[in-house]
């Protein structure tokens, strides 16, 4: 085991709790995050109780981490679909980790039949359909 760096400011757990796993960085969840997402991770798990409850209001969020409403909304929803937090419309709940990151990457579309209207892709076929261009992928 090394000594501190400086021994007289060794680290304790006093009254709060934060706590997070070194698999988060070592198993891919840190590289599946964005910037607004790490940000808001990082503040629910620092505010949060032993069991990882903990109420702020979107309105203190936004102000306390220089985020506008719609980075907030696309943060906290981006970490509920990857199973990291929960949110009942009061309270969040930092979650255990599930057993692998959940990575949203987009799925390629492969032929006409892949199509899916939330795909960018596809709005832009759409578009070019409006203008009664031939699409070519």
């Amino acid at each position: 085991m090394r000594n501190p760096l400086v021994s007289n400011r060794v680290r304790q757990i006093n009254g709060s709790f934060a706590f997070i796993e070194h698999r988060f960085l070592r198993h891919g969840f840190w590289a599946t995050l964005g910037h607004h997402e790490l940000l808001l991770y990082f503040f629910l798990v620092l505010v949060s109780d032993r069991q990882g409850l903990s109420f702020y209001s979107y309105d203190k969020i936004c102000s306390l981490l220089a985020i506008s409403v719609d980075e907030y909304i696309m943060a906290r929803d981006n970490l509920i679909n990857k199973n990291l937090i929960a949110f009942d419309g009061t309270f969040f709940q930092v979650l255990s980790l599930p057993r692998s990151p959940v990575n949203q990457s987009a799925r390629l579309l492969k032929n006409p039949d892949d199509m899916e209207t939330s795909d960018p892709a596809t709005i832009g076929q759409i578009i070019l359909r409006q203008f009664n261009r031939d699409y070519e992928p």
